[in-house]
């Protein structure tokens, strides 16, 4: 069961990468459901657009925004986008990711620039124009970063991929340092999640991984949802430059 905190992110603006589903949808569907406003964006238009209107249905207040986070004029575009619509950014979560995973010697250079081009470049790029928003309206933002179990552990095959997401947890720890107090920086580090990006994976590389995981399971994008909203509520306003992670102890066995 999920319960909702009513009110709890009142007002402000929220923009998702990766949105249209998976992790970057549950989230943009708990801010909503506690009263934030939110723009999806994605590359999936049809299913993007489905998650902007299930939203609206049910009394939220979203949009649906076509951006490529390979490309650097897309994502200055959907700041654009957000400032018009809302005049404001509040929290940016920059959730969008490409990678394939193969040992680095079966990896093309190509992949491994567009791996980072969308796993780790669009997070910086999202991050210096909301923080640039931020400081000159002088109030207060978060930057939510999805970084991964990967950010700390190595696996077979992951290398391009977990050289973004390293990535990812130190760009959260250095904007932490740059811009507090009035403006914070967080990742959580999820593990396995019932996605349909984790559910292509290797069926055998995905029942090793599962048999490592203490809870016994994967979990749901909803549960990373819930933490997500209240690590970006009021309630957390000490929590920043760190990863929170989310992994049913995967990490624990090492």
């Amino acid at each position: 069961m999920t319960f909702f905190v009513a009110d709890r992110l009142k007002d402000k603006v929220f923009v998702v990468t990766g949105a249209a589903s998976g992790i970057g949808r549950a989230c943009a569907v708990r801010y909503a459901a506690e009263g934030g406003r939110v723009v999806l964006a994605d590359i999936a238009d049809d299913a993007g657009e489905a998650a902007a209107a299930a939203i609206r249905e049910a009394g939220g207040d979203a949009v649906y925004v076509s951006a490529d986070m390979a490309d650097d004029a897309a994502i200055a575009g959907l700041a654009a986008s957000t400032l018009d619509r809302f005049g404001r950014i509040d929290v940016w979560h920059n959730n969008a990711y490409w990678s394939v995973f193969k040992p680095i010697d079966e990896q093309t250079l190509e992949e491994f620039e567009k791996t980072i081009a969308v796993s780790l470049k669009s997070y910086w790029l999202g991050a210096k124009l909301s923080v640039t928003h931020m400081k000159k309206r002088g109030g207060k933002g978060l930057i939510l970063n999805t970084a991964s179990v990967h950010s700390f552990h190595g696996e077979k095959a992951f290398s391009a991929y977990q050289v973004a997401k390293g990535g990812v947890l130190s760009l959260t720890r250095s904007l932490a340092v740059d811009h507090g107090p009035d403006i914070r920086a967080v990742a959580i580090a999820p593990g396995l999640i019932a996605t349909p990006a984790n559910d292509a994976l290797a069926p055998d590389l995905l029942k090793d991984i599962l048999a490592r995981i203490p809870a016994g399971r994967a979990a749901a994008p909803e549960e990373v949802a819930g933490l997500a909203a209240y690590l970006a509520s009021d309630e957390a306003d000490y929590i920043s430059g760190t990863a929170v992670i989310i992994d049913g102890a995967y990490l624990g066995i090492g």
